[in-house]
């Protein structure tokens, strides 16, 4: 089904799930996975305390103080962030562009969303004045901006909002009484950490930011379903996270008991997991760098990536020579990059940008190799982009850019 509106009042297509790490389940993972799965009860609402004392661990060693009490788990992002939304209320605000799963949450609590342009240097977080003119342009019209979304570590952008871009978009926020929901799936992908300082919204502005992260962004794949969030130590949040939990209840979201197992592994960060996370972000900036290179050479534009296992690129410069091809929108630049390059090529449109912008988001995955063995050969090469399979496929890559010069 093809969008007939940019801003989403008309039939949409929802997807794509976010990029994949294409790397074959860590073994130690997979052994306590296995180990609890006798258990035949799920998670409480909102998970145990195990799996929750191990997500206020791993916030708390990322300088965000946590407890057990402030969490809440769920069987992935987006029961999460509906719960969320559906426990603030009010209107919703977020960056354009944003990752495809948010916009459907809001609508379908039927929630109106705006999307607010972003600054220059980075995606994931609105630009402060815009931010500010938006939610009073909201107001003049009758509406009720309750919650901004954000994400400093940003799918599709794969950039890194700089910390004073952040502090100044909090600050905006907080000033006109919105709630930041923080989307931090990314933040441990970051591809140079020591260059590019990651600052999370929760670390300005401690009472006023709920922080949300699946886990399959870094930790644990995304066949095994579970996100967490961290709600401020306040009295309104106290009330909020019960109504999430309410809501979570109600939609039948509790976490698979063999699931959290793991999760709760991996939030506690044993060196297997930390060190395959780190090879991993190692291998995707290469070959994100590599990618961004031929995009480059071939005339169009993208941000240097640098966090995730993406980037996103605008080929507005070659829009003449997509035109002759019949290309003259994001979805058909969709439709004609997914076939040349045989995988899926996600639009711009998917992420609220505009139909009209010739953007998409190139995922690194598929450059790792075919089998899980040539992706494990990948991860442990010391010069991956030499071996014979990841070659080959930016050379393909290569050819089906050059085409559009």
């Amino acid at each position: 089904m093809r969008r007939t509106d940019p801003e989403g009042r008309g039939p949409v297509r929802y997807g794509p799930p976010a990029p994949d790490p294409g790397l074959p389940v860590l073994p130690e993972l997979a052994e306590v996975l296995a180990a609890a799965a006798g258990r035949t009860s799920p998670e409480p609402p909102g998970g145990g305390p195990v799996l929750r004392e191990a997500a206020a661990g791993y916030w708390w060693r990322r300088g965000l103080r946590s407890r057990p009490d402030d969490i809440a788990a769920a069987p992935g992002a987006q029961p999460l962030l509906l719960a969320l939304l559906a426990a603030h209320g009010g209107d919703v605000l977020m960056p354009r562009p944003c990752p495809a799963w948010w916009t459907p949450q809001a609508r379908v609590l039927g929630r109106p969303t705006y999307h607010v342009p972003t600054a220059a240097e980075s995606g994931g977080v609105p630009d402060p004045y815009a931010l500010l003119e938006t939610v009073r342009r909201i107001r003049a019209e009758g509406g009720a901006p309750h919650v901004v979304l954000m994400s400093v570590a940003d799918d599709p952008t794969a950039t890194v909002a700089p910390p004073e871009l952040v502090r100044e978009a909090c600050e905006a926020a907080v000033d006109e009484g919105l709630h930041i929901i923080s989307d931090e799936t990314w933040r441990d992908t970051v591809h140079e950490p020591h260059a590019h300082v990651l600052l999370s919204p929760a670390e300005m502005c401690p009472d006023d930011v709920t922080v949300l992260s699946d886990l399959s962004g870094a930790l644990v794949p995304a066949a095994w379903p579970v996100a967490v969030a961290r709600f401020p130590a306040t009295g309104h949040a106290i009330d909020r996270r019960a109504r999430v939990l309410d809501i979570l209840t109600a939609l039948g979201g509790f976490v698979a008991g063999p699931v959290a197992a793991a999760a709760a592994h991996a939030l506690g960060e044993p060196g297997p997991v930390t060190a395959r996370s780190a090879h991993a972000n190692a291998l995707h900036a290469r070959v994100a760098t590599a990618v961004h290179h031929e995009v480059l050479t071939a005339g169009a534009l993208a941000r240097l990536p640098q966090a995730g296992r993406h980037l996103y690129a605008d080929l507005g410069p070659l829009r003449a020579r997509l035109a002759g091809r019949g290309v003259t929108d994001s979805m058909e630049l969709e439709d004609y990059l997914s076939g040349r390059l045989r995988t899926p090529v996600p639009g711009g449109h998917r992420f609220g940008d505009e139909l009209g912008a010739l953007r998409v988001r190139l995922d690194t995955g598929p450059f790792l190799g075919a089998s899980p063995e040539e992706r494990l050969e990948a991860l442990a090469a010391e010069a991956p982009l030499e071996l014979p399979h990841v070659a080959g496929a930016l050379a393909f890559f290569r050819s089906a850019f050059q085409e559009l010069r």
